[in-house]
């Protein structure tokens, strides 16, 4: 799946400042309405962030578990959204310049989502995961100051 990117001028320990903060996932995860819990440890490989997503009244709860995590270089999450599915998503952060460049991918992993061939997964998924790099770049933006 093709990645979509966005630079900051941020230090990449800020960025992943925000990354590390289970409770700003909605802030910067588009669909995410809000966040309920977030597992002590966040983000240790197999805790949770168990958040809600949609607009009330249709409103769905479920969880996003690290799969894995660099500080600093790499997050990678399991999001869950039933009934449309799972994703695995990659987070990779790389210091460009004075500042650092974040790169996210997104697979489909489970669910109805899986039937959709790739390339229109990638377009589906590429504006979405753009404003998501937007969001978070602005959050991390925002606590620098």
């Amino acid at each position: 799946m093709p990645s979509v990117h966005r630079t900051t001028p941020a230090a990449p320990a800020a960025v992943w400042a925000v990354l590390a903060d289970g409770w700003s996932l909605a802030g910067w995860v588009v669909g995410s309405s809000r966040i309920r819990e977030v597992d002590v440890g966040w983000p240790a490989a197999g805790t949770r962030a168990h958040h809600s997503v949609g607009a009330w009244p249709l409103v769905v709860d479920d969880s996003t578990s690290v799969v894995s995590a660099v500080p600093e270089r790499e997050l990678v999450l399991q999001a869950r959204g039933w009934p449309a599915g799972e994703a695995r998503v990659t987070l990779r952060l790389r210091r460009e310049g004075g500042g650092t460049r974040l790169d996210m991918t997104e697979v489909v992993t489970h669910g109805p989502g899986r039937l959709v061939p790739g390339p229109l997964q990638a377009l589906a998924v590429a504006p979405r995961n753009a404003e998501c790099l937007r969001r978070l770049v602005l959050l991390v933006e925002g606590r620098s100051r």
